[in-house]
């Protein structure tokens, strides 16, 4: 099986002439901001998944955006949140770390809602890094133009940013430009992964988030934050199809009840929901086995953690 995604669209052959920059970008803000949306859209590819509901990205993803002028390697932070358990702790700092290791910082905030106490907390980790951190206000498609200056003020009396970007994620409004910015602060430099390349992560990880997206999309309360979904085995069979053995754990009996449904409707359902993508994803045909188990407060079990590929001590 390949290790890696790439996209047919990509400039394989362009030619790198002086001037080639390159370089890292994370995107970071509260939780349901709109980072994944905006990653996918930068990208031009689906490389993390996305859920109405809040903390949905739990690993840091790496989107690989490249044109015949740049290479912008963006990170899609979980979202900074007040931690309820080790992994929320493992979240926060895989934010944190993402902050040292980038050229630029995208700062996501919803422009529909009011600054709160998550943004001004976000803001004070800004300000004692010197990396250039750029605002992006997103969701400018709910508001009214007139609100966008006084919503950059308040923003602006709190920090100084290197550029301030209004956009829509979802839309796209605004996100050629906002590109455009990033690559003005960016080095000189080599291009890092293959020009075809969309992100490092392998296809097993991008598989096992998608049957995670659809366990986000059609369970409810405590179920979401509750399950983690491991690829254990992806092999390509003599027919061609591939075959996928996942695992999703929960944390009690009573939530595999519920990823189960009655006479297994829920399961299969999420089955054939993330066989539609997957098999968009690989071109070809896959058979899709998913095992549902039970492994107790697995979210506070650093050994677990690990299992999963969360990196606790990080």
């Amino acid at each position: 099986m390949s290790e890696r995604i790439t996209s047919p669209d990509a400039t394989a052959g362009a030619e790198r002439e002086g001037g080639f920059r390159s370089g890292f970008a994370a995107i970071v803000g509260r939780p349901n901001v709109g980072k994944s949306t905006l990653m996918n859209h930068l990208i031009g590819r689906k490389v993390a998944i996305m859920s109405d509901k809040p903390q949905t990205t739990r690993n840091k993803i790496h989107g690989v955006y490249t044109s015949d002028r740049a290479q912008i390697v963006f990170l899609d932070t979980p979202g900074i949140h007040k931690p309820m358990s080790k992994l929320g702790d493992y979240m926060n700092r895989s934010a944190d770390s993402a902050l040292k290791e980038v050229d630029v910082i995208l700062f996501l905030v919803d422009v529909s809602e009011e600054l709160g106490g998550g943004d001004r907390f976000i803001i004070e980790k800004l300000k004692k890094i010197k990396t250039p951190s750029f605002l992006v206000l997103n969701k400018i498609d709910k508001v009214h133009p007139d609100a966008l200056l006084p919503a950059i003020a308040k923003y602006r009396e709190l920090h100084e940013f290197a550029e301030v970007v209004p956009i829509s994620a979802l839309n796209g409004n605004n996100v050629g430009t906002l590109l455009e910015q990033i690559i003005r602060y960016l080095p000189e430099g080599p291009m890092y992964y293959p020009a075809d390349q969309v992100t490092d992560h392998p296809e097993q990880f991008i598989c096992a988030e998608l049957i995670r997206e659809k366990i986000l999309h059609l369970t409810y309360e405590e179920v979401p934050h509750s399950i983690a979904v491991v690829t254990e085995e992806m092999r390509a069979q003599e027919n061609g199809v591939v075959y996928i053995r996942a695992v999703i754990c929960v944390e009690r009996e009573s939530q595999k009840g519920i990823i189960i449904g009655k006479n297994g409707a829920m399961l299969k359902q999420i089955g054939a929901l993330a066989r539609q993508e997957i098999e968009a994803l690989l071109g070809s045909r896959i058979y899709l086995d998913l095992w549902v188990k039970v492994k107790k407060d697995w979210r506070n079990q650093e050994w677990v953690l690990r299992d999963f590929g969360f990196r606790p001590e990080d």
